[in-house]
């Protein structure tokens, strides 16, 4: 059979490309004029392409190695191409994606769908087009299936056509019973295996979706902040070591501008800029959803900043603040609030809801101004910070109740 076959590397934007960030090179199979595309896992920058040999110039040994990768990549495509030939039937695109992929016509099973997506998405994450905590939570989800599989079927994985309603039930309960995990984890678990399923689904690897129907609904959750009085207990408290100093210091810096351990992690003084207003603004992307966000500087934090601005792990490292691993900042943070007699369980979640509550809204800020300082894409998910200021809402009710009062009164 006559084909028509070409291997091309290419260029692709970033999503949400900033500035001077390097392109992804993907690669393009045509065959019989279909195509299919896929990332290869490197990146560069758009001056060191040359479109027209599909590679990088230059001569330093990092150019040289993608170059490498590169050859031996479309090597590996032309070697399957022939082989395909070799075999005497006919083929198409999806055909030579599918053996490259290892996908076999004996079907395909849920840890096989899930191990592949997993894959995928490592690949994504060292692109920075994930946060390595997602893929975490795909990992997990992986382990807990086939736990799941092996208790209740006695193997080792089931085919995806086998998948029906009365699977996700028992993963649920095995979820629920066995785990220990509460509603919000496993519901967090059974929405991560949805996607993989909608994604077999899409590729025509199970006929039908066994979530149909079913709507995953979590407990309300009792979102944890500081109070201003606790916030000026931490700020005020005299403290006796340079280590949980710095780690206070660093935890009222993310209160104050609602910036999460991995964004002040690794935030430097380059990140500092002038404001529309001729004050001191933080301009940086969230490490979690690659947002761009500006955040005006409010005193407290200034302050910290400058603290810090000669600090020589900070200078040598070129980082705005002194960081300990997420661990020990979270062990300190047991340690001061029982040196400051609060008692609730500080981290960068409380930080940051901290920064929405406290700090923001109860102080009048519009939650559009704060849902766009955190970062988020949906206004939803900061009003789930809002939900939670009872004072808020009874501060803004105040001059209305007068208002009827005073008309009966009368």
């Amino acid at each position: 059979m006559k084909t028509n076959f070409s291997v091309l590397f290419f260029l692709k934007k970033p999503r949400n490309q900033k500035i001077d960030s390097d392109y992804f090179i993907y690669h393009r199979i045509t065959l019989n004029g279909r195509r299919w595309e896929g990332a290869t896992g490197k990146k560069t920058a758009s001056n060191q392409w040359n479109p027209e040999a599909g590679k990088l110039h230059g001569k330093s040994q990092q150019i040289k190695t993608t170059n490498a990768f590169l050859d031996n990549l479309k090597a590996k495509f032309y070697s399957l191409y022939h082989d395909l030939r070799m075999d005497g039937i006919d083929f198409d695109i999806t055909t030579f994606k599918n053996r490259y992929l290892g996908i076999t016509d004996a079907g395909y099973t849920l840890c096989d769908a899930i191990r592949l997506h997993n894959t995928k998405m490592q690949t994504l994450v060292e692109c920075g087009e994930y946060a390595i905590g997602t893929l975490k939570r795909f990992q997990v989800l992986f382990r807990h299936i086939e736990s799941f599989i092996e208790v209740t079927y006695q193997k080792a994985d089931i085919d995806l056509k086998d998948l029906d309603q009365t699977f996700i039930d028992d993963f649920e309960f095995y979820l629920r019973s066995i785990k220990l995990n509460d509603i919000n984890t496993s519901n967090k678990h059974l929405k991560n295996l949805k996607k993989i399923i909608l994604i077999c689904v899409r590729y025509k690897w199970i006929d039908g979706d066994p979530f149909d129907g079913r709507k995953l609904q979590s407990k309300p959750v009792n979102r944890t902040f500081l109070t201003a009085d606790e916030l000026r207990r931490i700020d005020e408290k005299e403290l006796t070591t340079q280590r949980l100093e710095q780690v206070r210091d660093f935890f009222l810096f993310s209160c104050y501008t609602g910036l999460s351990y991995a964004d002040v992690h690794k935030l430097q003084l380059t990140d500092i800029g002038v404001g529309v207003d001729g004050g001191k603004w933080i301009f940086t992307y969230r490490q979690k959803t690659d947002t761009r966000v500006s955040i005006p500087l409010l005193p407290v934090a200034s302050n910290i900043l400058a603290k810090y601005a000669e600090n020589p792990w900070c200078v040598h490292n070129n980082r705005a603040l002194p960081v300990s691993s997420n661990q020990k900042m979270n062990e300190y943070l047991v340690e001061i609030a029982a040196i400051c007699g609060i008692n609730k369980t500080l981290g960068n979640r409380v930080a940051k809801r901290t920064f929405a509550t406290t700090v923001t809204l109860m102080n009048g800020v519009p939650i559009e101004s704060v849902s766009k300082m955190l970062g988020h894409t949906n206004i939803r998910t900061t009003q789930l910070y809002a939900k939670v200021l009872d004072k808020k809402v009874s501060e803004d009710m105040a001059p209305l109740m007068k208002k009827f009062a005073a008309h009966y009164d009368d």
